[in-house]
């Protein structure tokens, strides 16, 4: 794609995301901070909705292609953008995940693969999904992590092995970029709702899954090692203190640096960018190395990064795990 043709996509997608703030004030699309929020402000609600309208432009451009999985990116950001709005029942929301996943596994042809591979990664999928959902909820995370992780796939399928098209990561990284103008500063105008972190979730998924597909190399899920382990971790610390998973928190390892250690959200969100920018440099290095030494690595990433998040926890306390231990 010509450089000139990137400009005009970016502005299309910047002049998109000032006609969303428009409606969303009229709509009353508002975030409002409670006693769970790490934000203090009435903020603007679903700007990630951008994220879908890059993914349209790529459709549009391409002449259609992926149409399974551009059919399940629409029905999960539909039913994340209405959740956003007035709320969805739970059975309808993981009715249509169920769904989505389906059509984007049908689009690699993961569903010819035996029935019990289909259903791992169907839990996997899905569990990833709406963890990184509940990764969003600090300005600049979601927009900062998801462009880093895009950046590494885009530098695999370009100078390594070719399993997308680079357009589609293209269209993606411009859509992360007209975001971050509105969310990764220290008074956001809008966060990315449900509508924006599921749907990049769903979009990084589907080109992590055709990398791996591709390449028969599963070391490429460590592109969302950090995501992983402080969702997992956090997920281990709340069922030890029998917490309900389920209710809303801030438990998470970001929540506690931004809130109970006073660091400035943007800066939180860089130790998270950097960290895993370093894993993703690893990963590319190491790709075609054998599968022990591979194995071997990524057993001491995910232990350094435990350790990590062991130790920062024990600093950074929230009241209701102080509460719930003493």
């Amino acid at each position: 794609m010509a450089f000139f043709d990137v400009v005009i996509q970016f502005v299309a997608l910047l002049a998109i995301e000032l006609a969303y703030f428009k409606l969303a004030n009229r709509l009353n699309i508002i975030d409002q901070p409670n006693e769970r929020s790490s934000h203090t402000r009435s903020t603007l609600r679903g700007g990630g909705v951008i994220f879908y309208v890059g993914a349209l432009l790529f459709f549009i451009w391409s002449g259609f292609q992926y149409p399974w999985f551009f059919a399940g990116l629409s029905l999960i950001t539909l039913v994340s953008f209405t959740d956003d709005f007035s709320g969805v029942p739970n059975r309808i929301r993981i009715g249509i995940h169920l769904l989505s996943v389906g059509l984007m596994f049908s689009e690699i042809g993961l569903l010819d693969e035996t029935w019990w591979l289909v259903g791992v990664a169907l839990v996997v999928t899905i569990g990833i999904i709406n963890a990184y959902n509940f990764m969003d909820g600090i300005n600049g995370i979601t927009g900062g992590y998801s462009f880093v992780v895009l950046a590494g796939l885009g530098y695999v399928n370009t100078f390594q092995v070719a399993y997308a098209p680079n357009e589609l990561i293209l269209f993606t990284l411009l859509s992360l970029l007209v975001f971050n103008i509105f969310n990764f500063r220290h008074n956001a105008r809008c966060f990315a709702g449900d509508v924006g972190s599921v749907s990049m979730a769903f979009i990084i998924l589907f080109l992590l899954a055709s990398l791996m597909l591709s390449t028969q190399n599963l070391i490429y899920i460590l592109f969302l090692a950090v995501y992983g382990v402080d969702s997992v971790l956090t997920i281990v610390i709340r069922l030890w203190n029998r917490e309900n998973i389920f209710r809303p928190h801030r438990s998470h390892l970001y929540q506690r640096m931004a809130n109970e250690g006073g660091h400035p959200h943007i800066l939180v969100s860089l130790y998270y960018m950097a960290v895993q920018a370093l894993i993703c440099i690893v990963v590319i290095w190491i790709s075609d190395w054998s599968s022990v030494s591979q194995l071997a690595i990524s057993f001491l990433w995910l232990g350094l990064l435990t350790c990590i998040y062991v130790g920062l926890s024990g600093r950074y306390r929230t009241e209701d795990i102080i509460q719930t231990c003493s």
